[in-house]
């Protein structure tokens, strides 16, 4: 007899908790706030998942279970995971704890082979993130932190680039783009002037920023050559991390799936769509890339069951519940 399973997802901006039976029926879920540690330290954030969790622990009739199995934003690098294993521990909902990064749950989710699970993922949500694993455990990942770890991309940082080129185009330092024109036009703002103005006096807030990459995307699909290069750069940049993580798995020789996860590549863009597939296929033929729409809770559960030891029926019991 398996052990019940405590699923959480957390992200920036919400988190989805679900009690798992050791059969895999869902008899609890929960959704709360966002989860955010390195702006409101380790304890308040995971205060925001707690409450989350005792709704979802009440739902389901007990106040513990027999593991945890979390996959939060903001756990970049494993000394964090540790952290934030202990603080989730100290709450005494279960002695098992895991945690993982949030990537992890996009990966898991995606993955059909539930008895040998192994693949990689990219996630392009506000930021850019890929992780990959297999089977026996090992698994590949990068600190993902932003621009000191050598990442590019994400929506933020495509809505900062986007920016760079409008505001140059429109003063005369950078070349000719019609994103000095769509960007400001997206907040009813006659010029780059005046957007600029307003970001940095705060009248279009910092989170509001996001908002420009649909811009960027839709003006790139209109044939604009500075907004195009941003996309095709966010593909080999996504590219170059699936590559990486195969190979640092001895992947690039077996069919493996490479999931694509996150708002950015779950849109499906038709040319950073076709620029993904077509660099894979030059760069890891034997990769199989799938877009994943599934919650990423699901990938949580699914990897509590694995961590549990649960039969094929649970992990098609769960499935069946998240629509995965």
């Amino acid at each position: 007899m398996g052990m019940t399973v405590l699923a959480v997802d957390a992200g920036n901006s919400k988190t989805d908790v679900a009690v798992v039976a050791a059969d895999g029926t869902v008899v609890g879920a929960a959704r709360g706030g966002g989860f955010q540690p390195p702006r409101v330290g380790v304890e308040a954030a995971v205060d925001v998942l707690a409450e989350a969790v005792g709704r979802a622990l009440a739902e389901a009739g007990t106040t513990t279970v027999g593991h945890v199995s979390a996959c939060l934003a903001n756990a970049d690098l494993p000394v964090e995971e540790r952290e934030l294993a202990a603080e989730l521990r100290a709450r005494g909902w279960a002695a098992s704890v895991d945690v993982r990064n949030d990537t992890f749950a996009v990966l898991r989710a995606g993955l059909l082979q539930d008895s040998e699970p192994r693949g990689v993922a990219v996630v392009c949500g506000a930021g850019i993130n890929c992780v990959g694993m297999l089977p026996d455990g090992r698994t590949a990942r990068f600190p993902a932190i932003g621009k000191i770890s050598g990442d590019w991309g994400g929506g933020g940082g495509l809505a900062e680039e986007a920016l760079w080129y409008a505001a140059r185009a429109e003063d005369g330092r950078g070349d000719a783009t019609a994103l000095m024109r769509s960007l400001p036009a997206h907040f009813g703002l006659p010029s780059m002037y005046a957007l600029i103005e307003a970001l940095h006096l705060g009248r279009i807030p910092v989170h509001r920023r996001h908002e420009l990459t649909p811009v960027l995307f839709a003006t790139a699909a209109d044939g604009d050559p500075v907004a195009r290069s941003l996309v095709d750069r966010l593909a080999d940049e996504v590219v170059a991390m699936s590559v990486v993580a195969l190979d640092r798995l001895d992947l690039l020789d077996e069919e493996t799936p490479v999931l694509l996860g996150g708002s950015v590549l779950a849109a499906r863009h038709p040319q950073l769509d076709d620029r993904i597939r077509e660099m894979l296929a030059a760069r890891a033929p034997k990769a199989v890339p799938a877009v994943v729409t599934a919650r990423p809770v699901l990938g949580a559960a699914l990897l509590g069951l694995d961590a549990v030891g649960a039969d094929d029926d649970a992990h098609a019991r769960v499935r069946a519940h998240f629509g995965g």
